[in-house]
């Protein structure tokens, strides 16, 4: 009896061996689910699959429904993100984007903007230099986290809701773990650090502008640095552990 199949519009978020020349892929799907499936010989140097299911890649696929995995049976590559594949630096300001969308997706829970925020992100990044990646891979970290129900409040105090003046040269009291930036009446009530506010400006930039004017916009390494350290705050404190992939990124010396 032939197995169903259905097609699945997807980016593949991770590559895990299986067996000698299998892959079980994790993919975005695009209402924003997780799926998992199993690319029998894709790790095979002549399999059909091999370059159309590498990371970073948006495929069309054909599944066919399996016992505890189901399996892909045709794979057409539409966007490959090639350059953010190849380049040692690309492959590092851009990777984290994936690890966070594999963390904050579920499987059979829909979510659209996740997949249509990634795609839009992935293809400003892969034209750009690696200045803008880094200010990209920050923006997309953020609206992750905002689509999945955890957009930190970065010039209204999470305590009281009063706007927090964010001036030049000045810091802000920021509680990762409640989310925000708190007043100063609130902060006694609060566990916070001082974050620095121009680190604060630069991050509701990224969270409110789209990729094209963060693409043509400036590139500062160090603040999308400084915003990239809020980030991984954030996810440590609601998601459970740091992203490997931002403290590799801190830490390899490629910027």
């Amino acid at each position: 009896m032939a197995q169903p199949t259905y097609a699945l519009k997807a980016l593949v978020l991770r590559r895990t061996k299986l067996g000698e020349s299998d892959l079980i892929l994790t993919l975005l799907a695009e209402d924003g689910s997780q799926q998992r499936a199993v690319a029998k010989g894709a790790r095979k140097p002549k399999s059909s699959f091999a370059a159309r299911t590498e990371l970073f890649c948006v495929v069309d696929c054909l599944l066919a429904k399996g016992r505890s995995l189901d399996i892909l049976k045709e794979a057409r590559l539409i966007a490959a993100h090639d350059h953010l594949r190849t380049g040692l630096e690309a492959s590092a300001a851009s990777s984290p984007v994936l690890e966070l969308l594999g963390r904050m997706s579920q499987r059979d829970l829909a979510n659209p903007r996740l997949f249509q925020s990634a795609c839009r992100a992935l293809d400003a990044m892969d034209d750009s230099d690696d200045a803008h990646r880094l200010a990209l891979c920050a923006a997309e970290l953020l609206k992750i986290l905002a689509f999945s129900g955890l957009r930190p409040s970065l010039d209204v105090c999470v305590g009281c809701g009063e706007a927090v003046e964010l001036a030049n040269g000045t810091v802000a009291p920021f509680s990762a773990i409640d989310g925000g930036v708190v007043c100063a009446k609130c902060r006694a009530h609060f566990e916070t650090v001082a974050e620095d506010a121009a680190t604060l400006r630069w991050a509701q930039y990224f969270l409110t502008s789209t990729f094209d004017a963060i693409a043509a916009g400036p590139a500062d390494a160090s603040a999308s640095f400084a915003v990239l350290h809020l980030v991984q705050g954030l996810v440590r404190a609601h998601v459970g552990s740091p992203l490997k992939s931002l403290e590799f990124l801190f830490t390899s010396g490629l910027f």
